[in-house]
């Protein structure tokens, strides 16, 4: 089975990837509809707008960067480069000690070093000023923030010496993850106390866009929970006490293309939140 995973993925087609970003947020989106956790009053269609552009830059940018990234990939296979080229394990529990880590340098530590750094927080203030968060805002990353992300996700790749496959199995979960946690779905009580030990629920990753701090700087995982919980930055508040948004932001712009891509570059909005 192993094989069979590793051999789709060393070739997976980018209409296979295409379909599984378009039919992630539609599904997730259709749940919205049906199961939703907040009543938001908004038109979805024109709330999605924005959010469809910064997932096409994103795209662009990805796809800039995506020879690199296998460049780099090859590069560490043939020179024995990395840590799991190094440490030869078992093949299942490489491929999974691989996801682990490159969710862990290519996710959580990028995102808790984006909330610690003031040049970078100001690029990742615009994930942060949807004030009505659904599975579209999983996508929702200044040009800037993506080109960082990009960075990072290349990064994990030479330390770790993950082989292709490895990284487009990744980057697959890490889509459908992405748009699931951020779905404005009601989630039951009992997922997040068996699976939610597992991988981020929507509920986990709603604390993480509260208005304020320590919420804010909370929740960092993208796949899976545990890091939040091994390294003290879980926080588990109720859900009837969320607010969306920014309190250092104008939360009134938060679907305004212009407001939104000038944000790093503009000085009245404070970068030491």
């Amino acid at each position: 089975m192993l094989e069979a995973i590793k051999t789709y993925f060393e070739t997976i087609p980018s209409l296979h990837r295409a379909l599984l970003l378009a039919g992630g947020i539609t599904s997730f989106w259709l749940v919205e509809f049906a199961v939703p956790l907040f009543n938001f009053k908004y038109n979805k269609l024109k709330h999605a707008g924005l959010n469809f552009f910064f997932t096409f830059t994103t795209i662009v940018i990805n796809f800039a960067f995506a020879l690199i990234m296998v460049k780099a990939s090859d590069w560490t296979v043939q020179q024995h480069f990395g840590l799991l080229q190094i440490i030869h394990l078992n093949p299942w529990v490489e491929a999974i000690a691989g996801l682990l880590l490159l969710d862990f340098i290519g996710a959580y530590l990028v995102h808790m070093i984006e909330h610690k750094v003031k040049f970078l927080w100001k690029f990742h203030m615009v994930h942060h000023a949807d004030t009505m968060v659904d599975t579209t805002t999983g996508n929702r990353h200044h040009p800037g923030e993506s080109v960082v992300r990009a960075v990072f996700a290349i990064l994990a790749v030479f330390i770790l010496g993950t082989p292709i496959w490895m990284v487009m199995l990744y980057q697959s979960l890490s889509v459908v993850l992405t748009q699931f946690n951020h779905a404005n779905i009601r989630i039951p009580k009992w997922f997040d106390k068996t699976f939610g030990y597992i991988i981020v629920s929507p509920n986990m990753h709603r604390v993480h866009h509260h208005i304020t701090r320590p919420q804010t700087d909370s929740n960092y995982g993208n796949i899976f929970s545990f890091w939040d919980r091994i390294l003290g930055t879980y926080n588990d508040t109720p859900m009837d006490q969320i607010v969306y948004g920014l309190d250092v932001m104008d939360n009134t712009k938060d679907g305004s293309l212009s407001y939104q891509l000038k944000a790093p570059f503009n000085n009245s909005i404070k970068s030491d939140y």
